[in-house]
């Protein structure tokens, strides 16, 4: 699905990306964790083709880039950020803005063919938002904004997805709302790419970790193995002890050595 081979990232005097190595197998679900300014983001261009490694191969659903037409490839891959949502027509009722995501538009000028009406309401009520379907999004919380664009990302049926920190600026509520529908994806042929700074939302559905720290691959794997406290420490630079309930971490720091 995604394969990086010695990666680096250069800009200026800065090496944001260094030597990274990274591959994800169909069907595998990826957290993608690490501090602020880690590379994350820049990873995720990377995987997108909105920048391109210094050195190093990128390769993602079967596709070497510089050998191939990106445009194309993104066609495959879901996308769900902040920056998406600042990008879309808050005017615009809930339905509509996921069906646009079946053309990777980000409104509608021409008439929307029924069967896309059909299928933006049926992943609407999948996602237990279907009563906002006719609501404006501009009016709509921003836990309820998180599932629309999930249900618009799914519109295209993507076989990679990817999630860029969608539990941000969410209260507890609607963060655990999110984080519990994302069970629609269980069952589906897709990967899952989530960025996150917190360990806590690596629910059940997701079985890798990758670890990154100063542009540099901690550890990368599977959860169990790579979410140890000696691991986490060298990500986040902190003491750390993982508990895990219910096949979730949650962590702790030590203040007293921290």
């Amino acid at each position: 699905m995604v394969n990086l081979r010695n990666i680096w990232f250069q800009r200026e005097e800065r090496v944001i990306l260094n030597d990274v190595n990274w591959n994800i197998e169909q069907g595998e679900h990826w957290v993608l964790l690490g501090r602020n300014g880690s590379g994350k983001t820049t990873l995720l261009e990377l995987i997108t083709a909105y920048q391109f490694p210094s050195k190093g191969v990128v390769e993602v659903l079967g596709h070497t880039y510089g050998h191939c037409d990106v445009r194309e490839v993104r066609k495959k891959i879901g996308y769900i950020s902040q920056s998406l949502v600042e990008k879309l027509t808050l005017s615009d009722p809930a339905w509509e803005v996921v069906a646009t995501g079946a053309y990777a538009w980000l409104r509608f000028y021409q008439e929307i063919p029924e069967e896309v009406k059909a299928k933006a309401h049926a992943l609407l009520e999948e996602l237990h938002i279907g009563h906002l379907a006719d609501q404006p999004l501009g009016i709509c919380s921003q836990g309820e904004r998180k599932k629309i664009l999930l249900a618009r990302a799914l519109m295209g049926e993507p076989e990679l997805l990817i999630m860029d920190e969608p539990c941000s600026g969410l209260d507890l509520y609607e963060r655990e709302k999110l984080l519990q529908d994302l069970r629609v994806l269980t069952g589906r042929d897709l990967s899952v790419i989530y960025v996150t700074h917190h360990l806590e939302e690596i629910v059940p559905l997701f079985t890798h970790v990758a670890l990154l720290h100063e542009g540099r691959m901690v550890a990368s794997g599977r959860k169990h193995d790579v979410l140890t406290p000696e691991l986490l420490a060298a990500t986040f630079d902190l003491p750390v002890q993982v508990d895990w309930v219910d096949d979730r971490p949650w962590i702790r720091v030590h203040h007293e050595h921290a």
